[in-house]
């Protein structure tokens, strides 16, 4: 069944908080069929019957959790320890495990509890693999053996509850099973019910444990900025992979995803994928390890590094989730099925969060020269090709003429806007857009009223330098008085204005992470506190202006996982807008993250990235495959530039629903440095297809490869169409899926930089279905 995340998750709390979610269950599938002349089409409401069964042999002591096309078992062993014994591909029901068992140390040097797979292991009892939790005591005893106690299953959840050998430390681990794509959401509770605090040093969310095997391939997203998003493979090797942020925030030298699949998996859509991505957006670490016996364990949580996290007496620390799942049909069926749980599951408004509008921002335009007449006269242009979203950009508050002053300084600037924001609005509203803007609040310039007044509120040390990043520093968001600030300045803000979007930009990565205002032994809770103070700001003001959206931006996609994208509803995945640049950004990026929520510009040629010309249409077509936005300067436009944007935009909308929500097949990718790239979406209900073909350049009179189509239905008919480019000659007008998914279809693509596009419209079932 599709159910709902929690609005937030609080990292800390002084009693067990119990929050339950009204889960949403599927409806009775209804089936409408409509005859209409030469032909029919068929309306079909697919009611997603998809629910999750978890069940606890007590005579084995094993627990099964069966979700969509997966099966995960686990057990408790002989000495009390959960254990993993199966992850993968649904098994029967009729299949039953036997009781877990321990596995046999590997000599002396290594224990069993180093052999064993465990579901969370404490430092202690010999361990010497990555522990998911090490604590400090105040006697200075740092050993933690974690034993089974006792579990809970309630519907789709399931909580494990674990507690040390003879210390009051208590661990629970909680499981959530998604019923429509068979991902798990995993975390664990740390509960102090020593008579004294204690100091959490490192701790995961969970650890995934693979079948045992040597012919594992690991791919994880690295990147920089104006380069994110490269997909990285390299084989699973004895010894430990870290992937990880050190920066305060999410980052994007590493995204929290990875995947692991068997290196003799050829085809993107078939063989054993076993993913997962972390819900934090604060400094993460991602460890994979190969053990002493081949086997292959998956941990993430906090970073550990400068870590440590006091926790007092009675009080409890929750991890972040960290979220799992298992593809059949190779990493393309991975990123599908977390595109479908992030738009069902876990988006604001899912299961029906709504489309991204089209969006005109002002950036490239005006850069901080923004006033009233400038942004009416962009507004006007914009509208007049069909944009539905209006962002003024950065320059509208304080003392803000550049990128030295005015952060921290939220009320409208009188000399740009006399009158504030409201003429603007008014005419944005007008002209059939709704109003965006952009802020940055967790950040503040030396020079403003803020820092003058309140210089401690920064990220610091004492008496050393503070670093500059972007003439900018890192207010310190852990602090109350600063958490309060910033929902004030923005509830205002909205409150006083119309305002339906906010684009939250944060462009520098912390320096100095001191918090001086605490006692030093609790100085590191700032690394968990800061986004815990982040996150709870987004809840409360979605809360209060619940038709506010906001888009999570960090000078590109450097601040992009599952915790953000609970919260906002939109990601900036990029700042380099170069629509080649981006085919191979865009793809890397929908690896883990749904395009739904992908924007994608179309901006000026050349760029400043790279002074690479490209067509209008090539850089359409390169947004189109994502949630399209416009960010050229349209002061600069010809007549017959505004004339193909109307088109495109026009176009861009009747496949909208199909981009944003469908099925993505890579069927060419841009890795490898690779001449071409294609990209086919595939409607929920089957109805329409949408190909993207990208040429870098051709060579020695060789045709652009033939497209073999992905997902549709072989015994169905579909009409194509050419949106832009041409088809070769003798493609037929309509043919059966099958025609197009086996013999393929041609295009007429050469020369350098060319684009195409073209969709398949069903216009006749397959015989007995809708």
């Amino acid at each position: 069944m599709n159910h709902r995340e929690p609005a937030i998750r609080f990292l800390t709390h002084p009693a067990r908080q119990n929050y339950t979610h009204a889960f949403r269950t599927s409806a009775t599938i209804f089936r409408t069929i409509v005859f209409l002349f030469l032909g029919f089409v068929v309306q079909n409401l697919q009611a997603q019957n998809a629910s999750a069964l978890i069940r606890f042999d007590e005579s084995t002591r094993v627990f099964r959790i069966d979700a969509a096309d997966t099966t995960y078992v686990l057990g408790v062993n002989e000495n009390q320890q959960v254990q993993t014994l199966y992850w993968g591909r649904h098994l029967p029901e009729s299949d039953h495990f036997a009781a877990a068992e321990s596995m046999p140390a590997s000599a002396s040097f290594d224990p069993p509890v180093n052999t064993t797979p465990q579901e969370f292991v404490g430092w202690g009892g010999g361990l010497y693999v990555e522990p998911d939790l090490k604590i400090t005591f105040p006697d200075g005893n740092r050993d933690l053996v974690l034993k089974y106690v006792s579990h809970k299953i309630d519907s789709d959840q399931l909580n494990i509850t674990m507690k040390d050998i003879s210390l009051d430390v208590y661990v629970t681990l909680e499981y959530k099973a998604d019923g429509g794509t068979g991902i798990l959401r995993r975390s664990a509770e740390i509960e102090n019910r020593t008579d004294g605090p204690l100091t959490i040093e490192q701790v995961s969310a969970a650890t995934w444990n693979l079948p045992r095997g040597t012919n594992y391939r690991l791919r994880y997203l690295t990147g920089r900025w104006a380069g994110e998003w490269n997909v990285q493979e390299q084989p699973v090797h004895p010894g430990k992979t870290v992937l990880e942020s050190r920066r305060g925030t999410t980052g994007s030298q590493n995204n929290p995803w990875f995947a692991i699949d068997r290196i003799s998996n050829g085809d993107a859509e078939h063989g054993s994928v076993w993913f997962g991505a972390l819900g934090w957006s604060g400094s993460w670490q991602i460890t994979v390890e190969q053990g002493v016996q081949q086997q292959v364990r998956v941990s993430g949580g906090p970073n550990s590094f400068d870590f440590g996290y006091r926790l007092p007496k009675g009080e409890h620390f929750q991890t972040p989730y960290f979220y799992g799942g298992y593809s059949s049909d190779g990493i393309g069926g991975a990123s599908r099925l977390l595109h479908r749980f992030e738009v069902d599951s876990l988006l604001p408004h899912a299961p029906h969060p709504a489309l991204r509008p089209v969006l005109y921002n002002s950036w490239e335009a005006t850069e901080f020269n923004v006033d009233e007449a400038g942004q009416m006269a962009l507004a006007e242009k914009a509208a007049s090709f069909g944009v539905e979203r209006f962002v003024m950009d950065d320059g509208w508050f304080g003392q803000r003429k550049d990128d030295h002053a005015g952060l921290g300084d939220w009320y409208v600037n009188p000399q740009k806007f006399p009158h504030g924001l409201k003429p603007l609005i008014d005419k944005v509203h007008l002209l059939g857009m709704d109003f965006g803007l952009w802020v940055e609040p967790e950040m503040v310039n030396p020079d403003s009223d803020l820092y003058r007044k309140h210089p401690d509120w920064v990220l610091n040390f004492p008496g050393r330098p503070r670093t500059e990043g972007r003439n900018q520093l890192v207010l310190n968001l852990a602090r109350p008085d600063v958490r309060e600030y910033i929902f004030q300045v923005l509830d205002k803000l909205l409150n006083g204005n119309d305002i339906a979007f906010l684009k939250w930009d944060y462009n520098r990565n912390w320096s100095e992470p001191g918090w001086p205002a605490v006692a030093p032994e609790a100085e590191k809770k700032v690394y968990v506190d800061f986004i815990r103070n982040f996150y709870g700001i987004l809840a409360e003001l979605r809360e209060k202006h619940p038709k506010v959206e906001i888009e999570s931006c960090s000078g590109g996609g450097s601040r992009v996982d599952l915790g953000v994208m609970h919260l906002t509803d939109e990601v900036w995945p990029s700042d380099n807008t170069d629509a080649f640049d981006r085919l191979l950004i865009q793809n890397g990026f929908t690896y883990a993250y749904t395009p739904g929520v992908m924007m994608a510009w179309v901006t000026d040629s050349p760029t400043g990235v790279n002074q690479r010309a490209l067509t209008l249409e090539y850089r359409f077509l390169s947004a189109m495959q994502g949630s399209l936005g416009v960010g050229a300067n349209l002061n600069k436009w010809a007549p017959e530039d505004f004339a193909a944007a109307k088109r495109m935009v026009a176009q861009y909308k009747t496949i909208r629903e199909t981009i944003q929500r469908g099925s993505l097949y890579r069927l060419i990718t841009p890795e490898h440095d690779s001449e071409q790239s294609v990209t086919e979406s595939v409607s929920r209900n089957g109805h329409q297809a949408v190909v993207f073909a990208f040429l870098h350049s051709s060579s020695e009179l060789y045709p652009f490869p033939r497209l073999y189509l992905r997902g549709l239905n072989a015994n169905a008919a579909y009409r194509i169409s050419a949106m832009d480019g041409k088809l070769a000659a003798d493609a037929p007008s309509e043919a059966s899926g099958a025609y197009w998914m086996e013999h393929g279809v041609d295009l007429e693509l050469r020369g350098d930089f060319q684009a195409a596009a073209f969709t398949l419209e069903l216009t006749a079932a397959a015989p007995g279905q809708p």
